[in-house]
């Protein structure tokens, strides 16, 4: 069966949303849940093309290393890390102990 990148991006965004506050997934977990082993940067795909003034939690989603995978000189990051803090997620020296 193949499935359309919409179909998919819709299965990625279902299990970014059931991230609970103040907690952090990976891109590599959130793709094993929906059935994409090794697939993790379809997940950053997904994410990427959220709807405009969508409300998926996507700044709960980190890289393997439980740091934010957003360039530091864009103001993503800094975004990304200070929902993160507001959810009460901890930072030590820029990483999130998974």
């Amino acid at each position: 069966m193949h499935r359309s990148p919409s179909d998919i991006y819709a299965r990625i965004w279902d299990a970014v949303q059931r991230i609970p506050r103040g907690r952090v997934a990976t891109y590599g977990g959130i793709a094993r849940f929906c059935g994409f082993p090794r697939h993790a940067r379809l997940v950053g795909y997904a994410l990427h093309n959220l709807p405009h003034g969508s409300d998926i939690p996507w700044h709960r989603v980190v890289n393997s290393k439980g740091m934010i995978s957003l360039p530091k000189r864009f103001g993503a990051y800094q975004r990304q890390k200070t929902l993160l803090e507001h959810e009460g997620v901890v930072f030590l020296k820029e990483r999130i102990n998974l």
